[in-house]
């Protein structure tokens, strides 16, 4: 039985419909998080899970009883929140005890599950301490031992990382890692807008975008296999190239020709019908190599060079002075802006879309 079940789930605010259709199954003991830009929708999914805002149609179930109408206390879920919201004049203890004390669990359960989250979280010289001498991260680690001491059938992460800097964000992110590696049964529903954080946590990812859902699969899935350009361009940093190019034969790979650019062999199937139809072919930056030999992919001339040390990145001029092909490129490169370089790529790490942005993969 799946742990958390969501059918034909839709959200409306009057008639702006935000959320439809939204079919997912999580199983009990994943991480699943769900990943999108600004307004997709994914915070409101979560907070619809949670019974903080109310399900317009479909059924949500949790443990296969229905929950649409049943109370966020009685739903079995704890919620971590981005701001930590946490009882300044308590301490650490009493944070975390808080809910128990409120549902008047005696005190030797409450003693035991706060000792037995300090210990998970690595808080237990902390205890007595206020709100005020933690760090950030630390603080966020309180906020999620609140939640482990409640025992819940689902844990609920709203981007619990965006107000940390970015070394801690690092750190609580392996933290978090690590919580779940020690919480193997626990079920976890995980938001953010940070595809970093969706590729090293997930069991599953779920990419919304305009309130459908995208593509669901695992982080290495999604990367190497993207359903349509929306997700090839969502997943991975900086976001895969798309260029225009026609196809010129099919059957079981497809060679196409690139508009500026060479012919290449793409290793998809495609259909007698696909002859001499548009398409894009995708690249990701970190999958193009430098060549000086006459089997380029592409050329082009370099606009912007970031030496990062570990990689160069090289930005190609594009049309109407945009930034056009990106190359991402191990170690230190002697490329200076201005240089016309010639760039190809594996046919394994290549990729079609048809005119509908539909992966050939997936038609």
């Amino acid at each position: 039985m799946t742990s958390v079940s969501l059918k034909d789930v839709s959200k409306s605010y009057g008639s702006v419909e935000v959320l439809r259709n939204i079919n997912l199954d999580i199983e009990k003991g994943e991480l699943v998080v769900f990943v999108g830009p600004s307004g997709c929708g994914k915070s409101t999914l979560l907070r619809m899970i949670a019974g903080l805002e109310t399900i317009t149609g479909g059924d949500l179930q949790i443990d296969g009883e229905r929950m649409n109408e049943t109370p966020p206390a009685q739903r079995g879920i704890a919620m971590v929140f981005q701001t930590y919201a946490l009882y300044p004049h308590m301490s650490v203890r009493d944070n975390m005890a808080f809910g128990m004390k409120i549902a008047k669990k005696p005190k030797s359960e409450i003693d035991a599950a706060v000792d037995n989250a300090a210990r998970i979280l690595q808080l237990e010289p902390y205890l007595d301490r206020l709100p005020k001498a933690l760090s950030g991260g630390q603080r966020q680690r309180v906020a999620i031992g609140r939640a482990i001491v409640r025992d819940p059938k689902v844990f609920l992460f709203d981007e619990p990382l965006s107000n940390l800097d970015a070394a801690l964000r690092v750190a609580t992110r392996i933290e978090i890692a690590q919580l779940k590696e020690s919480m193997p049964e626990s079920t976890m529903i995980y938001v953010t807008h940070d595809q970093v954080e969706a590729m090293t946590l997930a069991s599953r990812i779920v990419v919304l975008h305009g309130g459908n859902i995208e593509q669901v699969g695992a982080p290495l899935d999604l990367y190497e296999r993207p359903a349509n350009t929306f997700v090839a361009q969502f997943i991975g940093s900086p976001a895969m190239n798309m260029v225009a190019a026609q196809v010129t034969e099919t059957g079981a790979s497809t060679t196409v020709q690139i508009r500026k650019g060479a012919a290449a062999t793409v290793q998809v199937p495609s259909k007698p019908g696909d002859q001499s139809s548009l398409v894009q072919l995708g690249v990701r930056p970190e999958d193009l190599v430098l060549t000086e030999g006459s089997d380029f992919l592409l050329e082009g001339t370099v606009a912007i060079v970031e030496a990062l040390g570990e990689t160069t990145v090289l930005y190609f001029e594009g049309k109407d002075g945009e930034v056009g092909l990106i190359a991402k490129l191990p170690g230190i490169q002697s490329i200076g802006k201005g240089t016309k370089v010639r760039l190809t790529a594996a046919p394994d790490k290549l990729h079609l879309f048809d005119a509908e942005d539909v992966s050939f993969h997936y038609r």
